[in-house]
């Protein structure tokens, strides 16, 4: 079983917050993560009927069960608990009392900024990241990576990707996106999960969009939204500082996980995946996301956003430390060009940036004479 670094941050929750809820995508081990960290409190799925249907219709009784608190597991399912729960933490000075999980954030949001907000701490938490990965299992590749994706229950149960992924995505339009957007139409909504898959790492177009899968630009709005909520896309924002009004606004669409943007691309295996036009995106993604899976599991309280002036000179990651910035040029190439460096220094001219860092997937690491540090990918997602 691999541990996750979100561990140590849910105890510290745990000791400062009331309640703590832990919001991620489906599959991507809240359940386990909140069991193994609070071994003594039960444990509730509201995805059991029976529970379900007590919840429902009779909320106080429900709680009255737990003195103690419990793991309240996909709370998002009864939404009228959370009144509930609100009384409960007025009228108790225990910390840590309930530890409440869920799959879909737009509910969760919606009942929390009513009820308990201020009253719990809320952490994301994403499929497997790198950092977690490498310490217990072998020494997989940048491509394996990217295929594989970074759901535990693949690298636990050591399942075939393609397989995994196409049941993800039927259980997922099935459970949550009727329960967000109760969308009649699944399969013109695939199709759309399609199209964004093959739009990873590119600016949002809506009008774009909605003429490739047939419908208004208000439900490619909607439907976006219903992705990135749910934890399927990010939605990445264009860097606000304007560097004299270069910027433009609209943002970039990258996938939470990239092997389920290869399944949604038809990717079969990794000699597709090396030789795919998207291969380039890809690797983009996979590491961008995994920088936001390390500002997550660690805490370390960064912002994410990319940027473009108008005439297409553009910086894949702007890395946001509150005093500075760091940016940021992913390549998937192996070996280092000195136009890997152009986008960089033209920026540099722009803001006056002192430094700048290269990604790649090459082997060899240097800091060149413009102050742009070359470095592998691992090397990158491991500082």
């Amino acid at each position: 079983m691999i541990s996750r670094e979100l561990n140590t941050v849910l105890r510290e929750y745990a000791k400062e917050f009331r309640s703590v809820l832990v919001v991620g995508p489906r599959q991507s081990g809240k359940t386990t993560l909140t069991r193994e960290t609070f071994p003594d409190k039960p444990y509730v799925s509201l995805e059991n009927p029976d529970e379900k249907l007590l919840a429902e219709n009779d909320a106080r009784a429900f709680l009255s069960r737990f003195p103690n608190g419990a793991i309240l597991d996909e709370i998002q399912r009864v939404p009228n608990l959370f009144s509930y729960l609100q009384e409960i933490l007025d009228t108790t000075n225990e910390d840590g009392l309930f530890i409440l999980t869920g799959s879909n954030n737009i509910l969760l949001q919606e009942n929390i900024s009513q009820t308990l907000a201020g009253r719990l701490g809320i952490l994301d938490l994403y499929p497997l990241s790198y950092r977690e990965i490498k310490e217990e299992s072998k020494d997989y590749s940048l491509n394996e990576l990217i295929f594989k994706g970074s759901y535990p229950e693949i690298y636990h149960k050591n399942r075939k990707p393609q397989i995994w992924y196409s049941s993800y995505v039927r259980t997922y339009v099935e459970r949550d996106v009727r329960q967000i957007k109760n969308i009649d139409n699944t399969s013109l909504f695939i199709k759309f999960l399609k199209i964004c898959a093959g739009r990873i790492g590119q600016q949002v177009n809506l009008s774009n969009m909605s003429n490739a899968c047939g419908i208004d630009v208000k439900t490619v709005q909607s439907w976006l939204s219903v992705l990135e909520q749910s934890y399927i896309i990010k939605l990445v924002q264009p860097f606000y500082n304007n560097f004299n009004k270069r910027i433009v606004k609209a943002p970039k669409l990258y996938f939470i996980d990239t092997g389920l943007a290869c399944s949604l691309l038809t990717i079969r295996n990794m000699d597709e995946l090396a030789l795919s036009h998207f291969y380039g995106a890809l690797v983009e993604n996979y590491v961008i996301i995994e920088c936001m899976k390390n500002n997550a599991n660690l805490q370390t309280d960064r912002a994410f956003y990319y940027w473009r002036d108008n005439n297409g000179v553009e910086i894949d990651l702007i890395i946001d430390k509150g005093s500075d910035f760091m940016p940021v040029e992913i390549k998937s190439a192996q070996t280092f060009s000195n136009d890997f460096s152009n986008n960089l220094l033209k920026l540099k001219n722009y803001a006056n940036i002192q430094q700048g860092i290269v990604v790649y997937n090459g082997t060899m690491e240097f800091t060149n004479s413009n102050n742009i540090e070359v470095v592998n990918w691992k090397s990158f997602l491991e500082k």
